[in-house]
């Protein structure tokens, strides 16, 4: 068995010229954690067996599986380190879920609401059979990714509506041109006098009106 550690970040700008916005952000991170219960914006990692932790981020090609030492992603500023319990899993065991973990999360499918480093924690976790990350952590994707979801469905909703609409639009011009002029006549009130249009072939050419329908 082995001690399986969280290692949360706040998700900083280490670049330079960010002290102020990172400053706030920490301090923001802080207050949403503990006195406003909507959680934060922070970068998990999972340690087991050995000194590296393991975490998830985006890239163009390959796996977005990587390692670092515990604790000392430069990324990110650290915040602290939870001990969620102890794996029954054997070191080979570990090596072979993360090696599956590797293949599964490409980091051209990473998502910052639907597919983060936190889903990636959590997977990891329910695989060591250890519990999963404090609600707190990874509130703020949820919600957002809520939000995220609710907004698709309105759109296919509407895009269902528009192809219905087209649909229905295309039936009724077929309708149309397919029905008899004979009935669009009578549906409009009309009597269809087919005497009148009975052409007379004198000499190859066709007569007008025929004169005796004509007086009637």
């Amino acid at each position: 068995m082995a001690e399986v550690i969280v290692h949360v970040y706040d998700v900083t700008n280490e670049s330079p010229g960010y002290e102020t916005a990172n400053f706030a952000l920490v301090h923001l991170n802080t207050v949403c954690k503990e006195a406003v219960p909507i959680g934060g914006v922070f970068h998990t990692a999972v340690q087991v067996y050995g000194d590296e932790e393991w975490g998830y981020g985006e890239c163009k090609r390959g796996s977005g599986v990587y390692s670092c030492p515990a604790g000392k992603n430069m990324q990110y500023s650290y915040r602290e380190s939870i001990v969620l319990g102890r794996t029954n899993c054997s070191a080979a065991k570990v090596s072979q879920i993360l090696k599956e973990l590797s293949q599964e999360w490409q980091g051209d499918k990473y998502h910052v609401l639907a597919r983060n480093c936190n889903h990636f924690s959590n997977e990891l976790l329910q695989r060591l059979g250890v519990p999963k990350l404090p609600a707190w952590v990874n509130r703020f994707a949820n919600a957002g990714d809520i939000a995220y979801e609710a907004a698709q469905s309105l759109q296919k909703a509407k895009n269902d509506m528009i192809n219905a609409g087209k649909e229905a639009y295309k039936n009724a011009l077929e309708t149309a041109f397919k029905t008899p002029m004979s009935l669009i006549s009578l549906s409009k009130g009309g009597r269809v006098r087919t005497d009148q249009f009975k052409p007379k072939f004198i000499t190859g050419r066709t007569a007008g009106f025929d004169q005796g329908a004509g007086q009637k």
